[in-house]
């Protein structure tokens, strides 16, 4: 077995209209020798519990396996009024994922609106712990994973993500290493030392085995001084993806490596064609 698994956040280009859909993605990775795809619930959670249980059995057969990028409007910063929703969101991301067969529900932990990263996590991790409670309540195994992102202002630094880790069981980090690159908005973040120097914060926070269980989202990306742009394609960024690579392997780490680029597929069979042997 690889040290990682290769596929895309969303279903890829070349994904055929029929069946069309998550499964006719699943089975479009399968032919390109790809076997992880991320489900792109980012607008809503559409799906019926029957559509799930058909994404589920395919994932198994065609041996993809499978996650969930959560709607984009979950804030665990919400006001008291609007939390409610942010939260019925991600655990509607987490029930309907689950059936579908998804191990990890990836989200965006929303905004600071100015305040203290750490006045901020301590809305964000009681209210994240509740959550998990609730799912482990309904026997729901899946894993919560915030993602690290790509601007400042953004709740969702490496540091963030590791407390939140850190703090509950059943949250670990879904690791952007473009958005960590663009995040401080300097071209830093983007070298074997810093890359490996993230690689053993995380182990020293969440223990060595949590290196072999890494989930990570990866792209070209283009910033300015405020963090983040838009994702590109990879070889048209400055991020140095070998040195990356390089690190990854040192360590030893494994899981998923998800592209997020504007070539979805093709840049996912790059990556996993220069990926270190």
């Amino acid at each position: 077995m690889a040290d990682f698994r290769f596929g895309t956040v969303g279903s890829p280009a070349s994904t055929p209209a029929k069946p069309g859909g998550s499964v006719g993605a699943i089975q479009r990775l399968a032919e390109l020798k790809l076997s992880a795809l991320e489900l792109g619930w980012v607008q809503a959670v559409r799906v019926s519990e029957a559509t799930c249980a058909v994404i589920r059995a395919e994932a198994e057969k065609q041996d993809v396996a499978i996650s969930v990028h959560a709607p984009y409007f979950i804030n665990l910063n919400a006001s008291d009024e609007e939390w409610p929703k942010s939260r019925k969101r991600l655990m509607d991301a987490a029930h309907f994922g689950h059936l579908a067969g998804a191990t990890d529900i990836i989200f965006h932990p929303g905004s600071y609106f100015g305040a203290s990263p750490e006045s901020v996590l301590e809305t964000a991790i009681p209210r994240l712990r509740e959550c998990v409670d609730e799912l482990r309540s309904k026997d729901n195994p899946v894993i919560l994973r915030p993602e690290t992102m790509g601007k400042s202002a953004m709740l969702g630094s490496l540091t963030d993500t590791l407390q939140m880790s850190r703090e509950i069981p059943g949250i670990l980090p879904c690791l952007d290493f473009a958005h960590l690159h663009a995040r401080p908005g300097d071209g830093t973040v983007n070298s074997y030392v810093e890359f490996s120097q993230i690689i053993h914060d995380y182990a020293k926070e969440l223990g060595e085995p949590a290196l072999k269980h890494l989930h990570i989202h990866l792209s070209g990306i283009e910033y300015t001084a405020k963090g983040e742009k838009n994702h590109l394609p990879i070889q048209e960024s400055d991020l140095q993806i070998q040195e990356l690579f390089k690190a990854l392997r040192e360590a030893h780490c494994a899981g998923r490596i998800l592209c997020e680029s504007p070539i979805l597929e093709e840049d996912a069979l790059f990556m996993q064609k220069i990926y270190p042997g």
